[in-house]
């Protein structure tokens, strides 16, 4: 991928939505975490946490990007990639955090949790990369101060604006989309058959939106029971 070309700057667009849809609740367990220290060093387990998660997590990608030029790991990737974008549709994040009331209590939870939770953000970032390590590095230098200092704005604008996870789902499933069709022993089919490549790809985004829409609609009158019950 040339540097600064428009595929290049597509691709860095499509890593910054997807952390910034993924890591919003990242950024949440992070105040979570740090709620029960005492005033004086919550700012300190707030910073120093926060980076000991960003570098976890940027390790984790690049290793991720490495691993995804293995043959046939692009192709369980992508179908990985999009159950994560129809779970993204389809969940009701809660955010339980155990938490201690020391500092370095604070700072493993923080970690510890934010690596679990990071899995399909780190998942997500690698495919969009399509190999490219410097695009690991500026999405997250873009995009992880936005979560950190912005968590409660984009809560908000989640909250109001639904269409927002919908637009990072379909994100998402699009990256899955490209993840498949760019697998080493599928990409000269595709590439001599465009019209199925796209037609496949329009297929994929479309059936996790249309899938995650019918979830939540089913799904809808039993809450509603449930809480009048």
């Amino acid at each position: 991928m040339e540097l600064f070309s428009p595929e290049f700057f597509s691709a860095l667009l499509s890593i910054v939505i997807i952390d910034l849809v993924l890591a919003g609740d990242n950024a949440i367990l992070i105040g979570l975490a740090a709620r029960n220290v005492p005033k004086h060093q919550q700012k300190k387990v707030i910073i120093w946490g926060t980076f000991g998660a960003i570098f976890i997590r940027a390790i984790a990608t690049l290793a991720v990007v490495w691993l995804l030029k293995i043959p046939g790991l692009l192709l369980v990737g992508g179908v990985l990639l999009l159950w994560i974008a129809y779970k993204l549709l389809i969940d009701k994040k809660e955010h339980n955090v155990d938490t201690g009331n020391s500092f370095w209590s604070a700072m493993k939870t923080i970690i510890v949790a934010d690596a679990l939770m990071g899995l399909d953000n780190v998942l997500a970032v690698a495919g969009a990369a399509h190999g490219s390590f410097l695009l690991v590095i500026i999405g997250l230098l873009i995009s992880i101060p936005i979560v950190v200092w912005g968590s409660t704005l984009i809560i908000k604008w989640i909250e109001r604006f639904p269409v927002i996870v919908t637009i990072g789902a379909a994100v998402i499933a699009f990256t899955a989309a490209k993840m498949i069709v760019d697998e080493k022993f599928l990409k000269g089919f595709f590439e001599e058959n465009p019209l199925l490549k796209w037609g496949l790809t329009i297929i994929l985004v479309a059936g996790v939106i249309f899938a995650g829409y019918l979830k939540k609609k089913k799904a809808s009158p039993v809450e509603a029971k449930e809480e009048a019950s």
